[in-house]
C-alpha cells in the first residue's frame, strides 16, 4: 500500500508526433520509477534518436516500434513527493481518436502537449475540443521541443498565443502553459537554466499545484448493478458504488422497475460491513427476495436519478461508416444497455475549427461530432456528465462494434 494520502489521474494528448511518449518516458526517468530492466534497454537500445529510446518505453507492442505511433492507451505510474500518479497515453493518430477519448473519460486532468516549430495541428484542435466536451476542467498546456528552436522565449510566446486563442473558443482555460524539452529534461523535474525568462512552475511542479477531484460521497447513493453472484444460501449483487454512502439494513429502490428493498448486508472481501462509501466494489444481500438483473440502479427512495427514454447528448461518431436514420443502435451507459435510435441530429461541429456544419442533415460522418436527440426503448437512468460522469456518458453499439461516444446535456 503506498505511503502517498492520494493519486491523480492524467491523461496525456496531443497532434501525433509532438511528443507524449517521450515526455512520459522522460517523467518515469526523472521520478526514478522506471524497473532496472527498463534502464538497461534504455542505456543499450542502438537507435539513431534518443527521443525514440525514450518514446520506446512505452510500446507494448512490436507493430508500435515498427510504426513508430501509439496504437492504444497505456497507463504507467510515477510518484512525487506529493502523491501517486497515473498517466493514460491517449494516442494521437486520427486512426486511433477512439482510444484517446476512452483515456481521456478515466482522466481527472489534461496535459495537452504541443510542438513548437509545427505548432496547432488537426489532432491537437480535436483533442482540445474532446477534453472540453468530457468535461475536463484541469489542463496543463506544454509546449515541446524547445531545444529545436534554441529555447527562445519569443517562439513559445507565439504558440501560447494560438493556443490560448483556440482553447478560448472551446471553454478551456489552462492551469499552466509551460516551455519544455523532453528530449533534454528541460522543465521537467526541475526548473530550466536554458529557460530562465519562464518564471512559472516545472512540469513536475505544476502538477502537484492540480487538485484531487473530490468523490461524490455527499451525493445521493448510486450503485450499477454488474452482476449477481450465488454463493451457497447467499445471492450477492455486485457492482461498485459510484456516489453516496450504503449503510446495511438502508432502504434502496431499484430502477427502472422502482421496487424498494432493505439491505441485509454488505460484504467485501468476505468481511461483513456496516457500510461501505463511493469507490467501493461490494456485494449486497437483500432482506426481500425481489428480482434484480445487471443493469439495474440502487438508489435511495425519494433521492434517485431520472429515469428517462428521450434525452439530448452529443456524440462523437467513431465509425467509418456513417450514421443513417436506418442503423439499428444499441446504447449502453453505466451497466445498462437498450435498444435506441437517434431520432434527429439538432447539429452538427467541425472539432477542428468549431464550425457548425449543417443545421439539418440526416448522416453524422467519422469523426465528426453532433448534438442529438436520442430515445430508448425502455427508461434509462441518467444524469448530466458534469454531475455523475457514470450516469453521464455512454456509448452507442452497431452490433458488436463500438460505433459511438456521447455525453449526456
Amino acid at each position: 500500500m503506498s505511503k502517498y494520502l492520494e493519486s491523480l489521474k492524467f491523461v496525456i494528448v496531443g497532434h501525433v508526433d509532438h511528443g507524449k511518449s517521450t515526455l512520459i518516458g522522460r517523467i518515469l526517468f526523472d521520478t526514478n520509477s522506471l524497473s532496472t530492466d527498463k534502464l538497461n534497454e534504455l542505456k543499450t537500445e542502438k537507435s539513431e534518436s534518443q527521443s525514440l529510446q525514450f518514446a520506446h518505453l512505452l510500446d507494448q507492442f512490436e507493430e508500435e516500434r515498427l510504426q513508430d505511433l501509439t496504437i492504444d492507451t497505456t497507463q504507467v505510474f510515477f510518484k512525487t513527493k506529493k502523491r501517486d500518479y497515473i498517466i493514460i497515453d491517449a494516442p494521437g493518430h486520427r486512426e486511433f481518436i477512439r482510444n484517446m477519448i476512452t483515456g481521456a473519460t478515466q482522466a481527472e486532468a489534461a496535459i495537452l502537449i504541443v510542438d513548437v516549430k509545427e505548432g496547432l495541428k488537426e489532432q491537437t484542435k480535436r483533442h482540445a475540443y474532446f477534453l472540453s466536451i468530457l468535461g475536463i476542467e484541469q489542463l496543463i498546456v506544454v509546449i515541446n521541443k524547445m531545444d529545436l528552436v534554441g529555447y527562445k522565449k519569443t517562439n513559445f510566446l507565439k504558440i501560447k498565443n494560438k493556443m490560448k486563442n483556440f482553447l478560448d473558443k472551446v471553454g478551456l482555460k489552462p492551469s499552466f502553459y509551460i516551455p519544455i524539452s523532453s528530449l533534454e529534461g528541460e522543465n521537467i523535474a526541475t526548473s530550466s537554466k536554458k529557460m530562465r525568462w519562464y518564471k512559472g512552475p516545472f512540469l513536475l511542479k505544476s502538477l502537484d499545484m492540480l487538485k484531487k477531484r473530490a468523490p461524490p460521497l455527499k451525493k445521493p447513493f448510486v450503485f450499477p448493478v454488474q452482476d449477481i453472484f450465488k454463493l451457497n444460501s447467499k445471492r450477492l449483487i455486485l457492482g461498485k458504488i459510484e456516489a453516496g454512502i450504503l449503510r446495511r439494513n438502508s432502504k434502496i429502490k431499484v430502477l427502472p422497475e422502482g421496487k424498494i428493498a432493505t439491505v441485509n448486508s454488505i460484504e467485501k472481501y468476505n468481511v461483513s460491513l456496516k457500510e461501505a462509501k463511493v469507490g467501493e466494489s461490494v456485494g449486497i444481500t437483500l432482506k426481500e427476495p425481489i428480482f434484480v438483473e445487471r443493469g439495474n440502479i440502487f438508489c435511495l427512495p425519494n433521492k434517485e436519478p431520472e429515469l428517462k427514454n428521450k434525452f439530448k447528448a452529443i456524440v462523437i461518431w467513431l465509425q467509418n461508416t456513417p450514421f443513417n436514420k436506418n442503423l439499428p443502435l444499441y446504447i449502453r451507459c453505466a451497466t445498462q444497455k437498450t435498444n435506441c435510435r437517434i431520432e434527429k441530429i439538432i447539429k452538427k461541429i467541425d472539432s477542428e475549427n468549431l464550425k457548425i456544419i449543417k443545421e439539418k442533415t440526416l448522416l453524422i460522418k467519422y469523426l465528426e461530432v453532433a448534438e442529438v436527440l436520442i430515445k430508448t426503448k425502455i427508461p434509462l437512468v441518467v444524469k448530466h456528465y458534469n454531475d455523475l460522469p457514470v450516469l453521464g456518458r455512454f456509448v452507442l453499439e452497431d452490433g458488436f462494434d463500438t460505433c459511438a461516444g456521447g455525453v449526456i446535456l
